[in-house]
């Protein structure tokens, strides 16, 4: 158990490879609790999200979810979070180092918009079942059709009884489900889940495997490859960014970041042997700094050293052979597409 941004957190219940494995091939029960959670209702909900977030807010209906980033007025990243649209009410799931910063954001920012805030991350429970067994591991306990449920979208039901959350969303690179619960049947939820898991491999992961399984899969994490010195674009994130959508606190500064033809780029790196590139490890092209490594592992599903790392763009090509520097020793590293691991999606 470690501290986590106030919370104490797993790192590992029995160990992070088997975890991780069991996430890929069967399933993986996660206590992410300390996920904040805030609920937008009021006349200007919708159209108050939609000015503090980089995706058109305005576009989903009732059970869509959408990746979104919080932005500063000069663009760089304060957060990227989750918006859910309910029939009426909005939730936004965002990071827990940085809850308190985007209450203090929208505080600073809700004047003039008829908005109620709500900050339930204390009396919900949210946890993520994960893993090609998640459906049928979660099927007997919700009244949801989760069978028929897209991938990005959740509804209000019930699970073992109770109101429920319940979202095909996750952070492995599997198909899964994300759970938010009250707190009081935080316990009983994961039991029961771990009851019915248990005899098709079902394991409790923590934060060790969480960051494997999302590396493997290229997805970004704050404080590393995200921050408000990165700006959407450098950070490979467009797809959450909707220039022409609304007047978002950040968008002029953003529709300049999107023009810019110099700027780096976050890639992929496959080292030639089994050493990590930790974060900060200078990535080499001949005497000269191509880049740095913002997150690295060893890949239990691979079976290789992989990192991702901002390099220059003349040096980010596809098939670049360049050197990461690690503690004083030159590893050989091919730039390599991202993501290194994709799911089959028949499974």
């Amino acid at each position: 158990m470690v501290d986590f941004a106030g919370w104490q957190m797993p790192v590992q219940y029995t160990s992070i490879i088997a975890e991780h494995n069991a996430v890929r091939d069967a399933a993986g029960l996660f206590d992410i609790a300390h996920m904040g959670r805030l609920r937008f209702s009021g006349a200007d909900a919708c159209r108050f999200l939609d000015h503090i977030v980089t995706n058109d807010v305005t576009k989903l209906n009732a059970g869509q979810i959408r990746y979104a980033l919080v932005t500063s007025e000069n663009g760089g990243i304060l957060d990227d979070v989750l918006v859910y649209r309910f029939q009426d009410h909005y939730l936004l799931v965002v990071n827990a180092s940085n809850r308190q910063k985007i209450l203090d954001w929208i505080n600073r920012h809700r004047f003039g918009f008829d908005v109620e805030v709500e900050d339930l991350t204390s009396d919900r429970f949210m946890l993520a079942l994960q893993g090609p067994h998640s459906a049928r591991i979660l099927r007997p306990h919700t009244t949801a059709s989760i069978e028929s449920m897209q991938y990005y979208t959740g509804c209000e039901t019930v699970v073992l009884g109770n109101p429920a959350i319940v979202s095909r969303t996750g952070y492995t690179g599997e198909d899964g489900f994300e759970l938010i619960v009250s707190s009081e049947h935080a316990e009983s939820c994961w039991r029961a889940l771990m009851r019915t898991g248990a005899p098709v491999g079902l394991r409790p992961a923590g934060l060790g495997c969480r960051d494997t399984l999302r590396l493997e899969a290229a997805m970004p994490l704050y404080g590393h490859e995200l921050s408000e010195t990165i700006d959407p674009f450098t950070a490979g994130l467009s797809f959450g960014v909707k220039l022409k959508a609304g007047d978002f606190i950040g968008r002029d500064a953003l529709v300049a970041a999107a023009q810019q033809t110099d700027r780096r780029v976050r890639v992929g790196l496959e080292l030639a042997g089994r050493r990590i590139a930790r974060e900060g490890a200078r990535v080499l092209a001949g005497e000269s700094i191509a880049g740095t490594v913002t997150s690295g592992t060893f890949s239990p599903t691979l079976q290789r050293s992989i990192a991702m790392a901002y390099l220059n763009q003349e040096h980010a090509r596809t098939g670049t052979v360049l050197h990461v520097d690690i503690r004083g020793k030159r590893e050989p590293a091919a730039v390599v597409a991202l993501p290194f691991y994709s799911r089959s999606r028949s499974s």
